[in-house]
C-alpha cells in the first residue's frame, strides 16, 4: 500500500519552522496520527537546529505509509551554497516520491514477468540474506537480500538522477551552479532497511548484543574528496582536489581553471558546474535485515558528525527519557559542542532524524540485557 497522493497530510514541525516535515498516509496506513496528535513521533524523532552561518540550510522529512502500510521513509538533506536552503527543501519535498515512483514502476515491470513474485515480504530471510547479528534466517523469502538491494539501488539511482535533472530545469529561478545538497535516506519496508546516501551526511545504527553491549555501526560512507576513489574520479574528469592552507585537513573540489567553488564533498545533488568534473549525483545504496538487537538509526548532517562521534550520538539517544525528544537532544548537544570546541567559529546547522526500530523502550531493553548478563556471571562484572 503506497501513499495516497490525494489524501496524504503534510505537517510542519512547529518548533523548527519549515525545516522539518511529516507526511502521513490518511488511507489507513503508516500508523497515521493518533488521538494524542503525535502518532508519527512513535516511529521517529526529527529536529533541525539553525546554526550561526545564516539561514538554516538543513531539511528533514518523515513519510509514513511509504510503499506499504507500515512502510517508512526518512531523510536528512544538508544544503550548501548561496541557494542551499532552497535546494535542500526542494529535494526533501520531491525525492521521496520520485524514489517510490521509480520503485513502483520496477515492481509493475517485475509483476508483468512473474505475477507471483511479491516485492516485499515480512517472512524470515532466505539463506542468502542475514539479520543484524550476521546469521542466516530460516525459511525462504520471495525477495532475497541481493534481489531487494538491486531493485532499490536501481530505483534510488534513477530517482536521484531525475532529481538532479529537475534542479537543472529550475534555472533561472533557482541557480544551482554552485549550490546543492547532500541526501541520506532510510527506507523501512517490513523487516528490510534500505539506506541511500550521497554527500557527507551520515547514517548510524544502534544495535545491542545479547549481553547488553551497545554498539554504533556506521551504515554509510562520507563522500569526501579525500577518499582515493572519489578523488580519482574527479581528477579523471578534469576537476581538481586540494585543501586550503588554513584548512589542511579539508580536501575540496575545484574547477579545472578557476579556484571555485571549493566543495567539501565528492557527491551531491545540484552543483551543476561540477557535474562534468566528477561530482556525481549517484547514491550508494545498502540493504540490512533488521536484527533482534537493532534499536534505532540516526541520520544526521555533518554539523553533528563534525563534532561528535558515532558512539556519543547513540549514547545521547539512549539517555533521552522520551523518544520524541531524541533528535532534539542530539542536535542541541552538537551545537553546544561547537560552542565549546570551536569558540571562534560559527556554529553549523545541526539536524537529525532518529528512526526507531523497536516499539519498546530501548533503555529498559539495555538494562534488562545487562541484568541478565550480570546474573549469568554470578553478579560479577561484565
Amino acid at each position: 500500500m503506497g501513499i495516497c497522493a490525494s489524501s496524504k497530510r503534510v505537517q510542519q514541525e512547529e518548533d523548527c519552522d519549515e525545516n522539518v516535515v511529516y507526511v502521513m498516509d490518511d488511507c489507513g496506513g503508516g500508523g497515521g496520527k493518533g488521538e494524542d496528535g503525535h502518532g508519527c513521533r512513535k516511529v521517529a524523532s526529527l529536529y533541525s537546529q539553525k546554526g550561526k552561518k545564516g539561514p538554516n540550510q538543513d531539511a528533514v522529512i518523515l513519510c509514513q505509509g511509504f510503499g506499504m502500510e507500515d512502510g517508512v521513509f526518512c531523510g536528512v538533506f544538508d544544503g550548501h551554497g548561496r541557494c542551499g536552503q532552497y535546494v535542500s527543501k526542494l529535494v526533501r519535498d520531491y525525492l521521496p516520491f520520485m524514489i517510490l515512483s521509480q520503485r513502483n514502476a520496477l515492481a509493475l515491470g517485475a509483476a508483468g514477468d512473474d505475477d507471483d513474485d511479491p516485492a516485499f515480504s515480512d517472512a524470515s530471510p532466505s539463506p542468502s540474506s542475514t539479520d543484524g547479528s550476521g546469521s542466516s534466517g530460516g525459511g525462504s523469502s520471495p525477495a532475497p537480500a541481493q534481489q531487494l538491494l538491486d531493485e532499490w539501488r536501481e530505483a534510488c539511482a534513477a530517482a536521484f538522477d531525475a532529481m538532479d535533472k529537475e534542479l537543472k530545469l529550475q534555472s533561472p529561478n533557482l541557480d544551482c551552479s554552485f549550490s546543492g545538497t547532500t541526501a541520506v535516506c532510510a527506507i523501512k519496508q517490513g523487516s528490510d532497511l534500505i539506506i541511500a546516501n550521497l554527500g557527507d551526511s551520515r547514517a548510524v545504527l544502534a544495535t545491542m548484543s545479547d549481553s547488553g553491549h551497545l554498539a554504533a555501526v556506521q551504515l554509510t560512507v562520507d563522500h569526501k574528496p579525500s577518499l582515493p576513489g572519489e578523488a580519482e574520479r574527479i581528477k579523471r574528469c578534469g576537476g581538481r582536489v586540494f585543501a586550503l592552507k588554513d584548512e589542511p585537513s579539508v580536501a575540496r573540489v575545484w574547477l579545472p581553471g578557476e579556484d571555485l567553488p571549493g566543495l567539501a564533498m565528492a557527491r551531491s545533488l545540484g552543483d551543476l558546474r561540477l557535474k562534468r568534473h566528477g561530482v556525481v549525483p549517484e547514491p550508494e545504496v545498502a540493504h540490512r535485515r533488521v536484527g533482534r538487537g537493532d534499536l534505532f538509526i540516526v541520520l544526521a548532517t555533518d554539523g553533528v558528525w563534525d563534532v561528535m562521534s558515532n558512539e556519543e550520538v547513540v549514547s545521547i539517544v539512549c539517555a533521552t527519557a522520551r523518544k520524541e525528544h531524541a533528535a532534539k537532544a542530539v542536535a542541541e548537544a552538537a551545537a553546544q559542542r561547537w560552542r565549546t570546541r570551536y569558540p571562534a567559529s560559527r556554529v553549523d546547522d545541526c539536524s537529525a532524524v532518529c528512526l526507531f526500530l523497536r516499539d519498546q523502550d530501548w533503555g529498559s531493553s539495555v538494562a534488562a540485557a545487562r541484568a541478565k548478563a550480570v546474573a549469568g556471571c554470578g553478579g560479577g562484572r561484565y
